[in-house]
């Protein structure tokens, strides 16, 4: 991400080497030396990121949702049962199921479209404004920058469910009663179990917004208009989303990187069952392999010219 002042730009990734780096020659770097200069490569882009007021809005977007939902249960008189999202209608008898019906809210579109703007910035921000080749003459390279690049998309990738999780939480204890939980399979466990159920379902939905970060930064290679790259990369969440929903093309549905997205509520039963867990991982993990790959392959052989 570029900082707010260009003139501060070289000072981000110590400067050395000449003008081959830009365009991808490597240099001799112990390997020592690069994964020192990692650390602090990975912490700038990370004060980068949470430095902008972008990335403060949409968190804060995020956080209004169980604002909302949380508001509006509690002024209406009822809630119908079986209308509605999921959970909806016990919000009223234990808060925390306000964190878990909006972070069922904000799946099929909050989240991949927060996801998709971060991860379209990544490479396309910086080429944008003119800053990517300053840090192409880096220690770090082309590869480790790409790196650096989808490490921090990845770290907004876990903030964005755990901030919705964390404000579904403290609304709901605000507004409404706090006590056991009644899980999908009818079990009953305390309120500690179930804000750790709270974190797991967090972290599910953060390996599954991966594979939609990986897409998002090979889009973001092939273009110098970050706003394309979001685009697309939201566009693609939607259109996935829409063939998993047509039974005509069932063969395809295990191949969606959206597949399995609304598939934690196997993190709500007793024992949990850990088998959308661990497909879902492996389908988000062929999608950065892939989508990685093709963004190394892009970015290591394009001119950079600004």
């Amino acid at each position: 991400m570029p900082s707010s002042v260009p003139g501060e730009l070289p000072n981000r990734f110590p400067q050395s080497g000449s003008g081959a780096r830009s365009r991808g020659v490597s240099t001799s770097v112990p390997a020592r030396d690069r994964a020192a200069s990692s650390i602090p490569l990975l912490g700038s882009e990370l004060s980068v990121l949470f430095r902008r007021r972008r990335t403060w809005a949409m968190l804060l977007a995020l956080a209004a949702i169980p604002v909302l939902i949380a508001v509006a249960v509690r002024l209406s008189s009822s809630v119908p049962s079986g209308r509605g999202p999921a959970f909806l209608d016990r919000i009223s008898q234990n808060g925390l199921f306000v964190a878990v019906t909006a972070m069922l809210v904000s799946v099929p579109l909050f989240l991949p479209l927060t996801i998709g703007v971060v991860a379209g910035d990544t490479i396309a921000g910086e080429a944008s404004l003119g800053t990517l080749r300053y840090l192409l003459v880096a220690p770090a390279g082309r590869v480790r920058l790409l790196l650096v690049k989808y490490a921090g998309a990845l770290v907004f990738c876990v903030a964005a469910p755990v901030t919705v999780a964390l404000a579904g939480a403290a609304i709901g204890a605000s507004l409404f009663p706090i006590g056991p939980v009644t899980l999908l399979s009818g079990d009953v466990v305390q309120p500690p179990e179930a804000a750790v159920r709270l974190v797991l379902i967090a972290a599910y939905l953060a390996v599954s917004l991966a594979g939609l970060s990986a897409i998002g930064l090979f889009l973001s290679t092939l273009t110098v208009v970050p706003v394309g790259a979001m685009a697309a990369t939201v566009v693609l969440s939607v259109v996935s989303q829409v063939l998993d929903q047509l039974p005509q093309l069932e063969w395809l549905h295990p191949w969606l990187f959206s597949h399995y997205w609304l598939g934690f509520g196997d993190l709500l039963r007793q024992p949990v069952l850990w088998d959308s867990f661990g497909s879902n991982a492996l389908l988000q993990a062929g999608y950065v392999a892939v989508f990685g790959a093709l963004a190394y392959g892009r970015f290591v052989t394009k001119d950079v010219l600004s």
